[in-house]
């Protein structure tokens, strides 16, 4: 464990992925410390803040900017985020009180205002990675891979993940338009926005006995999801299909609960900080699916907590990976809650395999490496009348099950 003393929440992240109520980037390593260190606190050789020209910058500001009425909330905010910018990692970052909200919201499954969309970004747009059960944008006919070219009529390139969301949330049952590009085609989307719960984990019995079992986020509720769904449905089944594709994190409690699950007894992962000290995490709980065969599905969007339960399964000798190569997201965050409900989200660790291997900004390889030609082809377990027959990577993965 960390040097920090922990609460009960801990969390770990992923690639910058957008719920529309947004989560801000899903954490890695999410703790809480019972102290934070005050200005001037600090050893002397650790260097010290310039704080006369700060000050001085401040009483500039606020005797000669041509507008008197200067929100002093938005000069702290802004000064916070310039600090944390000025670290040049695109992990750690500065959330509002407002955003801090939100992503606790995102993490409880809750979505106010919200469509229900994973987004990451490309080419400078928008891209849906992900469509959540039981949402508005499923409802719409909304698809993963969908590129948001405008929202209300306004161009979408070149937008911050935090101006998109202001753009795409909105007033509960307000409508908003969606310019779409879908392949080479471009069409308009009219999605209603909610208050909505989306499940974290969906299951599916395949004719042949195998268990699958979709994972979209390690939130709150993902290890009693998990946990019911495996009950559920393991009995009598051949095999256990895990799709951790576009799964970009989450809790890292839900994420050790399911290594758990497969795997009786060992090592999880391992963290180390800027002392050099590991910490070790190690499987814990009942473990009825232990002797199961199993098989997991991995993507480029598959990264942080999915990737600490792929690869530890994988390290283990205790799942075959059938996709393509992960994200890479090894490092470990730490959210720090200021007095005023803000948060300073910064990075404090690295995470490692439990073979010492260190996945960050290399990703883990498939054991059988596959594409998905088509990402519309990918299994739809909210719609499974839809079939799995163009999914190449869910059909390899049962023919693995197969023998």
């Amino acid at each position: 464990m960390s040097t920090l003393r922990r609460r009960w929440r801990l969390s770990i992240a992923g690639l910058l992925l957008v719920l529309i109520s947004f989560t801000a980037g899903v954490w890695a390593d999410q703790t809480f410390p019972e102290s934070v260190p005050v200005l001037g606190l600090f050893p002397q050789q650790r260097g010290q803040l310039d704080q006369a020209t700060v000050q001085q910058a401040l009483r500039i500001i606020q005797s000669d900017y041509y507008n008197s009425h200067i929100n002093d909330d938005n000069l702290t905010q802004g000064s916070i985020k310039g600090m944390v910018d000025s670290l040049n990692d695109p992990y750690s970052r500065y959330l509002s009180p407002q955003q801090y909200r939100s992503q606790q919201d995102t993490f409880a499954g809750r979505h106010q205002g919200a469509i229900g969309i994973y987004v990451n970004f490309k080419d400078g747009y928008p891209v849906i990675t992900g469509v959540l059960p039981a949402s508005p944008a499923l409802q719409a006919g909304l698809q993963t891979d969908d590129v948001i070219l405008a929202v209300d009529g306004k161009d979408t390139h070149g937008l911050t993940a935090d101006q998109a969301s202001a753009l795409i949330r909105g007033p509960v049952g307000r409508a908003v338009k969606l310019r779409l590009r879908r392949g080479t085609a471009e069409l308009d989307a009219t999605v209603r926005r909610e208050d909505f719960r989306s499940p974290t984990v969906q299951s599916f019995r395949f004719p042949n006995d195998v268990l699958y079992l979709r994972v979209y986020e390690f939130g709150d509720g993902t290890k009693t999801e998990f946990d019911s769904q495996l009950q559920a449905g393991l009995n009598g089944a051949r095999g256990v299909i895990l799709d951790l594709r576009d799964n970009g994190g989450g809790l890292v409690s839900a994420a050790v609960a399911m290594i758990s699950r497969f795997v009786a007894n060992g090592e999880v992962f391992e963290e180390r900080g800027r002392d050099g000290r590991t910490d070790r995490t190690y499987v814990d709980g009942n473990h009825p699916a232990a002797k199961v065969p199993l098989e997991v599905l991995v993507n480029a969007n598959s990264a942080s907590a999915s990737e600490i339960v792929a690869g530890s399964l994988q390290a283990h000798s205790r799942a075959k990976l059938v996709g393509t190569k992960t994200f890479g997201k090894g490092s470990v965050q730490v959210d720090f809650v200021l007095r005023d409900g803000s948060d300073l989200h910064l990075t404090i660790q690295h995470w490692f395999l439990p073979n010492g291997r260190s996945i960050n900004g290399t990703g883990l390889t498939p054991d059988v490496a596959i594409s998905l030609p088509d990402q519309g082809a990918m299994f739809d377990v909210v719609q499974p009348a839809r079939g799995y027959g163009g999914d190449s990577q869910l059909n390899r993965a049962l023919q693995l099950l197969a023998g």
